[in-house]
């Protein structure tokens, strides 16, 4: 059993030191996640769209929200396993999302990404990853399995 322990933690510290590495050779480090999050939910806020939406769930708690955001990309960049939240119950019940709204996320992403990466292979990254959490938040905020079934589609109308 011990042993197990000493090879998990071996293999844990060898995932953490190859994400460092990689995030250091990126030019990514914990300033530029402090503003890459400070700008992005800054537009966030002026944004016509997103603004009212984050503003009616997020309204006197931003200063929380952006912590949280922060450990969530340290997380997720450096593989600390700091950010333990669960991302897709927090955004179940979230008034005035659809789907829509997260190609529009996605956009200001990779907008706030253009202005202020370090270079444009980060920006990839970052992006890349952005991608793979909002298709996996649409996926289980939005899919309907039953829409899958070919029995339960409606033709499409000829033209």
């Amino acid at each position: 059993m011990a042993a197990d322990l000493t090879v998990r933690a071996a293999h844990v510290a060898g995932i953490r030191e190859r994400a460092q590495a990689e995030m250091e050779r990126l030019g990514v480090d914990a300033a530029f996640i402090d503003l890459l999050v400070e700008t992005f939910y800054g537009r966030i806020r002026a944004h016509e769209h997103l603004g009212p939406v984050f503003e009616q769930r997020l309204a006197g708690r931003w200063p929380d929200h952006l912590i949280k955001m922060k450990s969530f990309w340290s997380s997720v960049a450096f593989k600390t396993g700091a950010y333990g939240g669960k991302p897709v119950q927090a955004h179940l019940d979230v008034e005035g999302v659809y789907d829509g709204l997260f190609a529009e996320w996605l956009t200001l992403f990779r907008a706030t990404l253009d202005d202020i990466a370090p270079n444009e292979e980060a920006a990839q990254w970052f992006m890349g990853t952005a991608e793979r959490i909002a298709r996996s938040l649409v996926l289980a905020m939005f899919y309907n399995p039953a829409l899958d079934d070919p029995t339960n589609r409606r033709p499409t109308p000829a033209l």
